[in-house]
């Protein structure tokens, strides 16, 4: 029997033919869930890029004054938030942040269509910060012609 054993060498084709299929099931399985995940991690990765927009106009009004708009339009800014967004693409983007009481809420930015909104609409910060935490997006107000 340790002969037998000793004298083996490889693996034999059913075995290797075995391993292939294998391996193939399991990238078959994972490729689409690999997909998702990435395309899950950009949407959250311009969602957060929408809440420090927000929390830079909460610092600017802090330092500030009382400002209840800010408005970037690529190189022209009603308020200049610059100072307080490190890696915010400032030249692609346009955006307005708006202040409504204590609630803040941004427009115009990729984030309001990644969370459900309308490309003019606008959605406020605990939306974001709802699809941030669990990817929940924002629930369509009810038709009033229901």
């Amino acid at each position: 029997m340790r002969k037998l054993l000793k004298n083996q060498k490889g693996l034999t084709l059913i075995e290797l033919l075995a391993v292939i299929v294998i391996l193939g099931i399991i990238a078959a399985i994972a490729v689409p869930s690999i997909g998702g995940i990435i395309s899950k991690t950009e949407d959250k990765a311009i969602v957060a890029e929408a809440i420090q927009i927000i929390n830079a106009a909460k610092l600017d009004r802090a330092a500030n004054g009382a400002a209840m708009k800010w408005t970037h339009t690529g190189k022209d800014n009603s308020r200049k938030l610059e100072e307080y967004l490190e890696k915010v693409d400032q030249n692609n983007t346009n955006y307005t942040v708006t202040r409504n009481g204590v609630e803040f809420s941004i427009s115009g930015h990729p984030a309001v269509q990644k969370i459900g909104g309308t490309v003019d609409g606008s959605v406020t910060e605990k939306e974001l910060n709802d699809f941030a935490r669990d990817g929940k997006k924002k629930e369509s107000d009810p038709d009033p012609n229901d």
